[in-house]
């Protein structure tokens, strides 16, 4: 498993966002303090705080490519 913290703060975000992971067929999740929502769910997304960060949780170890795909919401530390 792969945790990564993304920016989702824009409807626009979310849509992209969802539009990639769905193209992927492993489970992940999105967690946001105590609440976790499957991450290909766009209303499940919107239930959440998203003007703070969220834990993207990736239950594959080969997932390279999202991640490259999700590079512009990966928040750099």
């Amino acid at each position: 498993m792969k945790s990564i913290v993304l920016s989702l703060n824009m409807a626009e975000y979310v849509k992209d966002f969802v539009q990639i992971v769905t193209k992927y067929n492993y489970d992940m999740d999105l967690r946001c303090g105590r609440y976790v929502v499957d991450a290909k769910s766009i209303l499940g997304i919107f239930s959440l705080d998203l003007n703070s960060p969220v834990v993207l949780e990736i239950y594959n170890n080969d997932c390279d490519n999202l991640i490259a795909e999700l590079s512009p919401y990966i928040l750099k530390d």
